[in-house]
């Protein structure tokens, strides 16, 4: 076995690990069950690399995010460690031929989604591989306490019975007591076996700013805090109307969101990463498995739907250490609306039923029928067809996920890929017998080596700008070989992809099934309750009241965030300032008063003390003057 110091100097160039590294790496080397909670930038990876290394054999990891799947085998490409990624969308052939790598090849690391696992022909050749540990990414999916519950991920403790004796890592950024239970026995632990790193992140300041303008609000805190940032917004067509009025006032930005092209995104991508775009506006589909460590700022301009969402999102800032920032954007009509997107978010049974029904009519699916394949899916024919609205059909479709039906790949877009089937030889013969195709072939093999062993990722716009030709030559010369059989073309795809996880159900069965979605919605609504908390919280350290909430109680308070630095403002304790804010509550009621008449009502604090926290309470909307500049409670 290798020496782990040793291979992260080698592969990762550092030269010792972040805190519970080592000690998680030698829990999996020692062949234990593991579970380890790492905030998001805590290294979670190298957890399960760096063994897989060490060791004979190779990594399944099983992770439920494609972006991420593709980004960390394309990272472990460039160190030279060999990894392959299996997901929705793949052809036939070409999941055949990567797990036949998997048995026969020097693969270390095999990204699986978790639908696959339940599939015959996985399960068939997992039996042929020499398999030395299984790694459970974004564990929490597991459990239905959690805040992402993904039904597919039941089936990994199925697969532990083929893969006997071979321990398992699970995890995760964020988990509750409830949920790191549920995954240890959801995932057959031998025996209970956690590494919980701290949640406090003690170089970042977390604040809420109450207030109704937030474009302007935008502006300034941008204006205020430089460096990289990210603005988390809740919808597509937000992420372009907010970049254009930050670039109206001078503030470098772009926007990102899951309906962008593959080359736009990645463009896009590498721009912010590379420094030369300052700000991303961004729905929650950026940022995942991305380590960029400079982040000085994450502005969430709506509330997130859960505090596990929210701290994974902020946890992208000040990964170097620094002090950096994490805003939220609030006022009382985002609480409205955030329930009101959870009512939408999970729709009645009957609906879910209409929804399956037309899906399966519009693939032509007869009941039983059980798809081996991915279809492409357009959303307005669809809905014109079935006369069904779009604002029902998404959340149903995500809805019907959670039931282990089906999975939509939404806005997915898979580059083009190509494999040469024939031997060197056969390809050199005929383009001696073929020389109109000669220079065509030579083209391609410059531009991509190593087609002759693996499906290789290319991109038909920089070949025709490299042949200084059209896409559209390149396009037909590659189909024409795919034609006579000598190679595998896959061309990309721009449509959003459905697979089907189970045999067609009729309707009248769906029942047992969608039960799920009344279940889900309570948890979700607990969830979303904990954070409007949150967001409503004046009188606890926000930093406190954030890792509290995962039951971790060590820390002090931050001293950072705004309620802290209005307690020193005060300079009361955050006991007395919590007390003072009921106190100034009690009297500022539905009935106007004077801040004179407030200051006379209350014993036991100094007047600038009182005036301090009403200050405080008016900056951040909890207050409010009317007409005749009297102060009232903002409820």
């Amino acid at each position: 076995m290798q020496d782990i110091h040793a291979i992260l100097k080698e592969y990762w160039g550092y030269d010792q690990f972040r805190s519970l590294q080592e000690e998680i790496i030698q829990s999996v080397l020692d062949g234990k069950d593991t579970l380890a909670l790492l905030p998001t930038g805590g290294g979670k990876s190298i957890c399960f690399q760096v063994p897989t290394i060490a060791k004979q054999g190779l990594c399944i990891v099983i992770s439920p995010l494609i972006a991420l799947m593709k980004d960390q085998v394309y990272q472990l490409t460039k160190r030279d460690i060999k990894a392959v990624a299996i997901y929705s969308g793949m052809s036939y052939r070409e999941i055949n031929y990567t797990l036949d790598n998997c048995i026969h090849g020097d693969i270390k690391f095999l990204y699986v989604s978790p639908e696959r696992l339940k599939t015959e022909l996985f399960r068939e050749r997992l039996k042929q591989m020499q398999v030395s540990l299984l790694a459970v990414d974004e564990a929490h999916c597991i459990s239905q306490w959690g805040y992402d519950f993904r039904p597919e991920y039941l089936q990994i403790a199925e697969v532990r019975d083929i893969l006997k004796g071979v321990p398992i890592l699970a995890l995760t950024a964020s988990a509750t007591p409830r949920v790191v239970n549920d995954i240890q026995e959801k995932l057959l632990f031998k025996k209970k076996n956690v590494f919980i790193k701290s949640f406090e992140r003690s170089n970042i300041s977390y604040s809420v700013s109450r207030t109704e303008d937030k474009y302007n609000k935008l502006v300034h805190i941008l204006s205020k805090v430089q460096g990289s940032a990210l603005v988390y917004v809740r919808n597509r067509r937000r992420t372009q109307e907010i970049a254009q009025i930050l670039q109206n006032h001078h503030i470098q930005s772009d926007f990102y969101h899951a309906g962008l092209s593959h080359t736009e995104r990645t463009k896009k991508q590498d721009a912010w990463i590379g420094n030369h775009t300052r700000v991303m506006v961004c729905t929650n589909a950026f940022g995942m498995g991305i380590d960029k460590p400079d982040v000085r700022l994450v502005v969430h301009y709506e509330i997130p739907e859960s505090l596990e969402s929210y701290y994974q999102e902020a946890g992208r800032a000040g990964r170097d250490e620094n002090k950096s920032y994490c805003v939220l954007l609030y006022n009382q009509t985002d609480e409205r609306e955030a329930l009101e997107r959870l009512e939408l978010s999970y729709p009645v049974k009957e609906d879910l039923k209409r929804v399956y029904q037309a899906l399966c009519n519009y693939y032509a699916l007869p009941t039983g029928a059980s798809p081996d394949r991915s279809f492409d899916f357009n959303m307005s024919e669809f809905c014109q067809r079935f006369n069904v609205k779009p604002l029902l059909v998404y959340p149903a479709l995500k809805a019907l996920e959670q039931c282990d039906l089906v999975v939509l790949a939404d806005g997915f877009f898979e580059s083009s890929k190509m494999r040469i089937i024939w031997h060197a030889d056969e390809v050199y013969k005929f383009q001696v017998e073929h020389p109109a195709y000669d220079n065509f072939i030579k083209f391609i093999l410059r531009n991509y080596g190593g087609m002759f062993d693996q499906y290789v990722q290319i991109d038909e716009n920089l070949l025709a700008n490299r042949a200084k030709t059209n896409k559209e030559t390149i396009v037909k010369y590659l189909n024409k070989l795919a034609q006579i059989g000598m190679v595998e073309y896959i061309q990309q795809k721009e449509t959003p992809q459905i697979t089907f996880l189970q045999d067609r159900i009729s309707v009248n069965h769906l029942d047992s099934s969608l039960k799920m979605v009344v279940d889900r919605k309570a948890v979700a609504l607990e969830k979303l309750e904990s954070m409007i908390q949150y967001a409503n919280n004046d009188a606890l350290c926000r930093s406190k009241k954030l890792v509290n909430y995962f039951d971790d109680y060590g820390g002090l308070n931050c001293g950072i965030c705004d309620v802290c630095i209005q307690h020193k403002k005060t300079d009361l304790s955050p006991e007395r300032f919590a007390d003072l804010i009921a106190h100034i509550k009690q009297h500022a009621g539905l009935t106007p008063i004077a801040i004179k008449e407030i200051v006379k009502k209350i014993n036991g604090y100094k007047q600038e003390n009182i005036t301090d926290t009403i200050s405080y309470l008016l900056d951040n909307d909890k207050l409010r003057y009317d007409k005749n500049k009297l102060l009232f409670w903002n409820e």
